[in-house]
C-alpha cells in the first residue's frame, strides 16, 4: 500500500530539501491527484542526466496517478531567466523558441507519461499574451522590490557594477504567477530555481491558493568531479546519447562518485548501490567493474536491459581489448597529405584547431592501432584506413561511390 511516508521515503532518495512538506503531506493524504508543475525556459533544449533526476521523481508520481503539468515558458523565453547569469541573455526570438519546445518535448517523453490525463502541456503565452497591462501591474504590486533586489544573484552583479535589465528583475514574478495560473500543487527543481518558486508561493497565498510544495533535487558533481554536468564543460551524459555514448562516458566517471551517481541516476535497490559504493573504494579492477554495473544500469533505465548488455558487450570489446566498434563511422577523403590536427578537424569538425590539437598531443588519435601524438606529422590517408579521433570517435575511410557514365 503507498502512503504519504513511502512516497516520500521515495522521493528522498533524491531530495534536496522540501519547502512545503506538510502541504505535500496532507495532499497526499486527501487521495485527490495533485497538479505538478514543470515549467521549461525554451532557450536550451539539450537535458542530460542531471535533468532527468526531476523527471524520474515526476514519473514516480505519475504511476502514482498525479498528473505533470508541462510548462513551456515561451513568453518567459524572451526574456530570459537571469538566474545564475552575470550578464543579461540574449532574447530569442519566436522560430527558435518553438524549435526547442519541439526538442524539449521529445526528450521528456523520454522519461514522462504521456498519457493525456497524467501529462498536460501548456505554454504561459496562454495567460500572458492576454493580460493587460493593468493587470500586469497588479501583479507586479504583490511583490516589493526589496524582496527582489536582495536575491544573492543581483547582489553579486551590483558588487561587480554590473546592470540589471528591470526585464530581469520581474522575472521571477512572472515564473511565480505561472504557478497561480496553473494552481500548481508541487513543483520539483533544481537548487538555482528555488528563488522563483518561492515567489510562486508567495504569489499563491496572496490569490487565496494553497502555496506549491517546493522540492529541490539533488545536483551532483559533473564526470570530472568538477562542476554539475554542463554541455559546454563536457562533463555530462545526454538524454539523446546512444547507448553506447551513455555507456563510454559513464565509464569516465571519478571512482569517488560511483556510489551517488548509482543513488541518484539509476533506479538500483539501496543494497546494491552500497555494494558499488563498496567495490568502488577498493580501486582498480573491482572500481571499474563497479563502473561498469553503474553504467550498464543507467543505460537500461533509459533504452531497456537489453541494449544495455550490448553496449557493454562493445565497451569490453573495444576498449578492453582495443578493438574497432561495428559501427564505426565511414568517411570518404582524398589521399593528399595533411597534418594531423588538420585530419582530425575534418573528421571533427566540432572541435577547435586548440581542441583538436589538444586530442592529438594528449594520445587520442590514432591511426591503424598507432597512436599519434604529433599535431604536425604528415599523413596520408588512403582507403582502409582506420582512425581514432577521440576515446569514443572512430572513423574508417572508404572508397568514393562509383561514377556512371
Amino acid at each position: 500500500m503507498t502512503t504519504p511516508t513511502s512516497v516520500l521515503e521515495h522521493l528522498d532518495r533524491t531530495t534536496h530539501q522540501i519547502f512545503g512538506r506538510d502541504d505535500l503531506v496532507q495532499r497526499l493524504e486527501s487521495g485527490a491527484p495533485m497538479r505538478i508543475k514543470f515549467g521549461v525556459d525554451c532557450t536550451a533544449p539539450d537535458l542530460h542526466l542531471g535533468h532527468a533526476v526531476n523527471l524520474w521523481m515526476m514519473r514516480y508520481l505519475q504511476d502514482l496517478g498525479h498528473r505533470v503539468v508541462f510548462l513551456l515558458g515561451d513568453t518567459t523565453s524572451r526574456i530570459g531567466d537571469p538566474t545564475g547569469r552575470s550578464r543579461t541573455r540574449p532574447v530569442l526570438d519566436a522560430e527558435q523558441i518553438d524549435a526547442n519546445a519541439r526538442a524539449f518535448l521529445a526528450q521528456v517523453g523520454l522519461v514522462l507519461r504521456s498519457d493525456p490525463e497524467l501529462l498536460e502541456i501548456r505554454r504561459n503565452s496562454e495567460w500572458y499574451d492576454r493580460m493587460s497591462i493593468t493587470d500586469l501591474l497588479s501583479e507586479l504590486s504583490l511583490t516589493t522590490h526589496a524582496y527582489l533586489i536582495a536575491r544573492d544573484m543581483f547582489q553579486d552583479r551590483i558588487a561587480s557594477d554590473d546592470e540589471i535589465g528591470v526585464h530581469e528583475l520581474i522575472y521571477p514574478v512572472l515564473q511565480g504567477f505561472d504557478s497561480v495560473a496553473l494552481e500548481s500543487d508541487l513543483t520539483i527543481v533544481g537548487s538555482d530555481q528555488l528563488f522563483n518558486e518561492t515567489v510562486g508561493r508567495h504569489l499563491q497565498a496572496k490569490h487565496g491558493q494553497r502555496p506549491q510544495t517546493v522540492i529541490t533535487s539533488t545536483i551532483t558533481p559533473g564526470l570530472d568531479g568538477g562542476a554539475k554536468q554542463s554541455k559546454s564543460l563536457d562533463n555530462y551524459v545526454a538524454l539523446t546519447h546512444s547507448p553506447g555514448e551513455k555507456l563510454g562516458r559513464l565509464m569516465t566517471l571519478q571512482d569517488d562518485l560511483i556510489e551517488l551517481w548509482a543513488r541518484v541516476y539509476t533506479d538500483l535497490s539501496s543494497s546494491s548501490v552500497a555494494d558499488l559504493g563498496a567495490r568502488a573504494r577498493v580501486g582498480g579492477p573491482a572500481a571499474r567493474d563497479a563502473k561498469l554495473d553503474l553504467a550498464e544500469a543507467v543505460v537500461a533505465r533509459y533504452h531497456g536491459a537489453v541494449e544495455a548488455r550490448r553496449a557493454r558487450a562493445e565497451f569490453i570489446r573495444v576498449f578492453a581489448r582495443q578493438g574497432v566498434p561495428a559501427d564505426v563511422a565511414a568517411v570518404v577523403l582524398d589521399q593528399e597529405p595533411r597534418t594531423m590536427v588538420e585530419l582530425v578537424r575534418e573528421l571533427r569538425p566540432d572541435l577547435s584547431g586548440n581542441a583538436a590539437r589538444r586530442l592529438v598531443i594528449e594520445g587520442a588519435v590514432s591511426m591503424n592501432g598507432a597512436t599519434v601524438t604529433n599535431p604536425s606529422e604528415a599523413v596520408r590517408p588512403v582507403v582502409g584506413d582506420v582512425i581514432r579521433a577521440g576515446r569514443r570517435r572512430w572513423f574508417s575511410v572508404a572508397a568514393p561511390p562509383a561514377t556512371h557514365e
